[in-house]
């Protein structure tokens, strides 16, 4: 598959032909066995510095692309490369050791974090579990990281139940700086939370990212949001990738028809909604369980051809750093 050219020489995360299927329990011993394409041969490649967007629906494969990615969920097939080097088949301590540098923001705050453990508990958790720095020295990192997330260091001593939703998303952010990561992933961090709350949520993302020079994976089905944060944004649907390209690019020349789709369900001040209409969904929608040789999108899309159907389009470069799969672009 063609792969964009990054913003930065330096890759930080890559990933090649990706694939992550998952079985699906027979009936009987004599059917057929399905697997569901989660994410099905997928490129993607992060710069050292950037923020990386993957965008879609609910159910697109995005975040199982992402904990594939780093090795939080076991992949079908396909090559990851870290910094260069081949991380596909670590296992064990050298496993362990990668994860300091790679670390995850959740997108429930309610969940992600253990109720029965103080607020500085559970920040200073990585650093007890990596045993990095000494103990003194954790819970000094500990009150650092508070100040850095706009907490208050005497916060520390609460309870998770003691916190907004905002709190708690701070606190996990700051549970996920511990270590000191080269890549953050986010994994739809403001969608539990309402929109003042996001709105601060997505500033102190910008503000640690400067700061600490820090790369993002970021995972939304938001395109507002992923335009207020990204560098190159890449759309997923029913585990391909159809579409990838710098911010600016992808929101001022969407190519790819659910591109467009999406961008036009995006409310606007103007009030000038005006969603593209697709085709009828249900039982002739696409599924990722053992998907039809054709483009994903064909059964919903209103540009659908005869070879839609029957070829799924590779994803090429159309213009500079701008990659689309669909036949309307040969």
């Amino acid at each position: 598959m063609a792969q964009i050219e990054t913003i930065d020489k330096k890759v930080i995360l890559e990933a090649r032909g990706l694939k992550i299927h998952f079985p699906l329990r027979r009936k009987n011993l004599f059917e057929e066995r399905q697997f569901v394409h989660a994410v099905d041969d997928i490129d993607i490649r992060i710069s050292l510095g950037s923020a990386f967007g993957l965008v879609g629906e609910s159910g697109s494969g995005k975040t199982t692309a992402a904990l594939g990615m780093i090795r939080l969920t076991p992949i079908t097939s396909g090559e990851i490369y870290f910094r260069n080097g081949d991380i596909t088949h670590l296992k064990g301590d050298a496993l362990k050791k990668l994860r300091r540098r790679m670390q995850i923001v959740f997108q429930d705050p309610y969940s992600s974090l253990n109720p029965r453990l103080r607020a500085g508990e559970i920040v200073r958790e990585p650093l007890d579990r990596m045993h990095l720095l000494a103990k003194k020295q954790r819970r000094e990192r500990a009150e650092v990281l508070f100040d850095q997330v706009g907490l208050r260091r005497d916060q520390m001593n609460f309870f998770p139940h003691q916190f907004s939703g905002g709190q708690r998303q701070r606190i996990g952010v700051a549970r996920a700086l511990a270590s000191q990561p080269d890549l953050l992933v986010l994994d739809e961090p403001v969608s539990a939370l309402d929109v003042a709350i996001q709105a601060q949520l997505l500033n102190l993302f910008r503000e640690l990212k400067e700061k600490f020079s820090l790369t993002y994976l970021f995972i939304s089905h938001d395109l507002g949001v992923v335009n207020y944060i990204c560098d190159v944004i890449a759309v997923m649907y029913l585990g391909v990738i159809l579409e990838t390209a710098h911010r600016r690019e992808l929101f001022r020349n969407p190519m790819n028809p659910y591109t467009q789709a999406l961008l036009k369900a995006v409310p606007s001040l103007k009030g000038d909604l005006r969603p593209i209409p697709l085709s009828p969904t249900g039982a002739e929608q696409a599924t990722a369980i053992n998907p039809a040789p054709g483009c994903r999108f064909a059964p919903r899309c209103p540009e659908s051809m005869p070879e839609c159907r029957d070829i799924m389009p590779e994803l090429k470069e159309v213009a500079p750093s701008h990659l689309v799969a669909c036949h309307l672009y040969r």
